[in-house]
């Protein structure tokens, strides 16, 4: 209230309107919180005990929302988490309790990542080739990879409300309308963008998984580098497949992103390499077992040009169409990567040729959603897969023991 002369506020007294209680889920079981409540006319009603004793104003406490996390995190279900939380903490939720609170920390969580809340658990000048000895030179690898995760469709979303007002329809009572429908994906499938970065001795692992597509998922990468200072480590490598996206999102701002090299997995490599075989010599030929590991000798330790003569040699003494287009198929494979071609010069300078690191880290940031039945909003996906990379990038007791700001 303001003076109308003066246009000074006016202090009034606040009315006291005595003690009000809320339930709260804590770790120590379920408890009812009582603080005194003052009102005015001007400001509204206000407990000021609350800036201190629960500063986020919600009825689960921090510790049941990290054990519910946590146990979600490995559990292949949120009902199977329900379980194990009661088991060993004996807190009490549903299985749908237990999904709205994982996917609303999930989204704060990602919320945080996507705003550089959360620092990361180490920077580029961190990853030394021998922890133990101070004048080891830093070396830093990144890696990316796409993924699939399976969603809901708009046919299936459709199919289940109908489920579900059969279902009230059968119960003969007056429920509460359904929350709107959130529209579905398009395809069952959808390509999620694994995002790695890590140290020579896989001491030290920063990773993302991101829903952005091919073509703006470059951004995401490079934010994550600036966040890692990756440019200031001596050495920056990147191993990844043969797919043309990746080289492009990794080279397109060199500026950002610089790379001393940029290689091809040796062992994707490898599969096209047997892939020609199976085809010109058969499944079980000694013979093709013998071409393929001269070529991949070759390819490792004399580099590119001199596996590319021996490629055009094999070409031209085979016949028969099929054979030829299958040695076509390799030769076109190998001369759109030449420049990621060059293991004899990454052995020499210690650096490792393949992305496994990678790869495993698509299987672990997707764990929690992959599995039989297991069906996911986009959105959603993105939230619980934020809480695996969370915990996978070492930031879990940073993110739990921060400070949440007070709501407004």
């Amino acid at each position: 209230m303001t003076d109308v002369v003066t246009g000074q506020p006016v202090r009034k007294r606040l009315r006291n309107k005595g003690r009000q209680s809320y339930p709260k889920l804590t770790v120590s079981g379920r408890v009812r919180l009582r603080r005194r409540w003052w009102h005015s006319p001007c400001s509204g009603s206000v407990a000021p005990a609350d800036a201190v004793i629960d500063r986020e104003q919600q009825t689960v406490s921090p510790g049941v929302r990290e054990m519910g996390c946590r146990l979600n995190n490995d559990a292949s279900s949120f009902g199977h988490a329900v379980d194990n939380l009661l088991r060993t903490a004996q807190i009490r939720l549903s299985g749908e309790q237990l999904r709205q609170l994982v996917l609303a920390e999930g989204q704060r969580v990602l919320a945080a990542q996507q705003a550089g809340a959360i620092k990361p658990e180490f920077q580029a000048t961190d990853c030394r080739v021998c922890p133990h000895q101070p004048d080891s030179p830093t070396r830093i690898y990144s890696g990316v990879d796409g993924v699939m995760v399976p969603l809901v469709t708009e046919t299936e979303k459709v199919q289940r409300r109908k489920k579900v007002l059969q279902k009230r329809r059968r119960r003969g009572k007056k429920c509460r309308p359904l929350p709107p429908r959130t529209r579905g994906a398009d395809r069952s499938f959808k390509e999620f963008k694994t995002i790695v970065f890590y140290d020579e001795q896989g001491q030290h692992w920063h990773e993302m998984l991101s829903r952005s597509s091919r073509k703006n998922v470059g951004s995401v990468i490079r934010r994550e580098a600036q966040r890692l200072n990756f440019a200031a480590a001596k050495e920056r490598i990147a191993n990844v497949d043969g797919a043309s996206w990746i080289r492009e999102r990794l080279t397109e701002r060199p500026d950002q992103l610089p790379l001393d090299g940029l290689g091809l997995d040796f062992y994707h490599l490898s599969e096209n390499v047997h892939r020609a075989r199976r085809t010109v010599y058969g499944e079980e030929s000694p013979d093709g077992q013998s071409w393929a590991a001269q070529l991949m000798h070759t390819f490792k330790h004399e580099g590119y040009q001199a596996a590319w003569q021996q490629l055009v040699t094999w070409r031209a003494s085979l016949r028969g169409r099929r054979k030829r287009e299958a040695a076509d198929r390799l030769l076109h494979y190998v001369s759109k990567r030449w420049d990621m071609i060059d293991y004899p010069e990454f052995r020499k300078r210690g650096w490792q040729i393949g992305s496994g690191p990678t790869e495993s880290r698509c299987k672990t940031s997707t764990f929690r959603l992959k599995g039989r039945g297991r069906r996911w909003n986009i959105k959603n996906a993105e939230a619980v897969a934020a809480l695996t990379t969370l915990r996978d990038s070492h930031q879990w007791p940073q993110y739990w023991l921060t400070p949440k700001p007070t709501k407004t």
